[in-house]
């Protein structure tokens, strides 16, 4: 098996910032608690190396 090209590398990489980013502006606007808890559950399924607590510390913070 070959290892990936680094292109693609880093098209995953630039896809996967661009979805983290994409959660925490939804998490921002979320207004339920379920809501945010899908999205942190999508945020661990997508990149599970986050740390939560940053992520969600980071989203309350844009919001204000």
């Amino acid at each position: 098996m070959t290892t990936p090209s680094r292109t693609s590398e880093l098209r995953r990489r630039r896809a996967r910032k661009e979805k983290i980013s994409l959660l925490r502006k939804r998490y921002a606007k979320a207004s339920s608690e379920s809501d945010r808890n899908k999205i942190v559950e999508k945020l661990k399924r997508v990149a599970p190396g986050v740390n939560v607590n940053e992520f969600t510390k980071v989203a309350a913070a844009s919001q204000a």
